[in-house]
C-alpha cells in the first residue's frame, strides 16, 4: 500500500482596499502564479511585479518558494498590495524572519 505524501504548504490572506488575495507558498523555484496566469501575463507594469516580489526579496526567499495566488476585487494596484500582504503573512507562517517584514511595513493592512 502506498503512503500519501503530505505536501508542505503555507497559507496567508492579504487585503488592501477592496482586494482580497489568498496566497499559498509551496517549496519550489520562485514561480509566481496569479489567478492561474504567470505574473508577467497578469501584471503589465514592472512596478506592480516589484511590489509583489518585495517580501520575497526582503527575506531572500525568492528562489525558495513557488507562490500560487487567487485574488479578487479592486484594481491592479490594490491587488498587488493585497498579494504582497498575503505573501508576507504566509512567510511568517513558514517561519521566515518576521522582524524584516514588519520593519518594511509588509504585515500592515492599509
Amino acid at each position: 500500500m502506498a503512503k500519501a505524501v503530505k505536501k508542505v504548504q503555507f497559507w496567508g490572506t492579504g487585503r488592501r482596499k477592496k482586494s482580497i488575495a489568498r496566497v499559498r507558498l509551496v517549496p519550489g523555484t520562485g514561480n509566481i502564479t496569479i489567478n492561474k496566469r504567470d505574473i508577467d501575463q497578469y501584471f503589465g507594469l514592472d512596478t506592480l511585479k516589484y511590489i509583489v516580489r518585495q517580501p520575497l526579496n526582503a527575506t531572500e526567499t525568492i528562489a525558495k518558494y513557488d507562490v500560487i495566488v487567487n485574488v479578487i476585487g479592486g484594481g491592479l494596484t490594490g491587488q498587488a498590495g493585497a498579494i504582497r500582504h498575503g505573501i508576507s503573512r504566509a512567510l511568517v507562517v513558514a517561519g521566515e524572519d518576521k522582524a524584516i517584514l514588519k520593519k518594511n511595513g509588509f504585515l500592515t493592512r492599509d
